[in-house]
């Protein structure tokens, strides 16, 4: 064993078995499974810190989990070491030393997440784990439409669920689209950082006005309520990935609290 160093791994990871990313009392979590495997492989008793603590059910592609070690095993050669010894539903893409100070929520970053919905008659049974089925008609013009109002730095405090620990519910948002290919729709939202079940509300959300329950427009008034009972449903959390985060310059005594 030598000094102390720092690791980052990018994990990818199918959620669907597993109670979220982040450690909990009573049930198997990403964290979890990664640390099991890190003690396995180093003898030490590590806990990962991890970008997103995304939620039950939701999955990830990119996701980073940091950890230092006295191990001499190369900070590129842990991706293979791990893979050996987690389950088959999670994996290291990539794992490199990184500076000491490194943090992944402590540093300006933008994560990418993809919300996708199943819209057909019947639902495809390859696709149930990492799509929402719905059979009703989405007008995605509309979902556009109402789309356009969440761009920019906004209080999100409508489209952030209960139990949420951030010291402040504005977000900005660089990037919302939606697109249809086919029978499947995709809603992809980039932003500085997500509140406590944002996305899957603002996927709810975008979903009542493709219905034509609700006209794009009143999407401000949503935004301008502040309270959550004026968004729509939580959406489903199978349809939930995380697809990229990008690191910026570290920002000073700051947390992204997603």
């Amino acid at each position: 064993m030598g000094k102390k160093k720092r690791i980052c791994l990018t994990v990818a990871y199918d959620g669907t078995a597993y109670c979220g990313f982040q450690v909990q009392k009573n049930g198997r979590t990403i964290e979890g499974e990664l640390n099991r495997a890190l003690k396995e492989l180093t003898g030490e008793e590590i806990r990962v810190t991890g970008a997103s603590r995304t939620d039950a059910g939701v999955h990830g592609l990119c996701n980073r989990a940091v950890f230092d070690t006295a191990s001499r095993i190369p900070g590129e050669k842990f991706s293979y070491a791990l893979n050996q010894r987690l389950p088959e539903d999670i994996r290291v893409q990539k794992s490199e030393e990184v500076a000491e100070d490194f943090h992944p929520r402590h540093c300006t970053s933008r994560k990418t997440y993809e919300y996708h919905i199943w819209n057909a008659a019947f639902s495809n049974p390859v696709k149930r784990l990492y799509t929402h089925f719905t059979y009703v008609p989405l007008d995605v013009e509309k979902m556009r439409q109402a789309a356009a109002y969440l761009v920019g730095e906004h209080d999100f405090a409508s489209f952030c669920s209960a139990g949420s620990q951030a010291e402040t519910t504005v977000r900005t948002i660089y990037d919302l689209t939606v697109e249809k290919v086919g029978e499947e729709i995709v809603i992809r939202v980039t932003g500085s950082g997500f509140l406590y079940n944002m996305v899957r509300i603002i996927a709810g959300t975008l979903m009542e006005a493709g219905y034509g329950r609700m006209e794009p427009e009143k999407m401000a008034r949503i935004l301008g309520a502040r309270e959550r009972s004026a968004a729509g449903s939580t959406a489903p959390a199978c349809g939930l990935i995380l697809t990229e985060i990008s690191y910026e310059q570290p920002k000073d005594g700051e947390e992204d609290k997603t």
